[in-house]
């Protein structure tokens, strides 16, 4: 039996799926040519880990498609002296990428299973600049702020202000907001300690963040 070409499906890839996404940043389209995305995803999906789906990680959690992931990534403009906060580790695939072009990236990850394997996958591929935490994300993670990049793997029905606070002046959040079936991806970025600059990027719907914060309930 022939074994699966997991390089030519990576080009493939980037060639019919995340180019045609208007994902066009050669920094991150060479990161994403360069790491095997296949190495991240459970065993049983292994040979899926280059389709345009979301791929099941257990505990009610989702790879995201390679498209959409190339294309949040390409928003955060990730540089290689950044400190990167990344709230969902998940897989540790992301983080694999945001890695190779930032300079610390600090990991969270609520569900300690996914933690340990996304730190024990990372280790394998001797990627050093990471730290994988436990813990809940959902507003921030003030331990390591200011950070010159945030990105939100899950999606938020609205965008708690806890998160611009926690960006150095300069530094980008990229995240999902809004219900399902009307999400979009924003790309915000603090110009000083009072002001902040904000883009809709596409529309997308993808599983909520755990503990995501909810809008105020109104009483009549």
């Amino acid at each position: 039996m022939q074994a699966f070409d997991f390089a030519t499906a990576r080009q493939k890839m980037i060639a019919q799926q995340i180019r045609p996404w208007e994902v066009l940043d050669e920094r991150v389209l060479d990161v994403i040519a360069r790491t095997p995305r296949e190495d991240y995803v459970p065993a049983e999906y292994r040979v899926l880990a280059y389709a345009d789906m979301n791929i099941p990680l257990g505990h009610g959690q989702v790879m995201l498609t390679p498209k959409v992931e190339a294309r949040l990534l390409q928003a955060l403009d990730v540089r290689p002296k950044d400190k990167v906060l990344e709230i969902g580790t998940g897989s540790g695939y992301m983080t694999a990428l945001l890695a190779a072009l930032g300079g610390q990236i600090y990991s969270v990850e609520i569900i300690p299973e996914l933690a340990d394997e996304a730190r024990r996958k990372l280790t394998a591929h001797g990627i050093t600049n990471v730290v994988v935490e436990t813990g809940d994300a959902a507003r921030g993670w003030p331990a390591h702020a200011p950070y010159d990049a945030i990105l939100v793997t899950g999606s938020l029905p609205l965008l708690p202000d806890s998160l611009r606070e926690q960006l150095a002046p300069g530094g980008r959040l990229v995240a999902i907001v809004g219900r399902a079936p009307a999400m979009e991806a924003r790309r915000i970025e603090r110009l000083d300690a009072y002001n902040w600059s904000e883009e809709s990027l596409f529309e997308t719907v993808v599983p909520p963040l755990i503990n995501a914060p909810e809008p105020p309930k109104f009483v009549f």
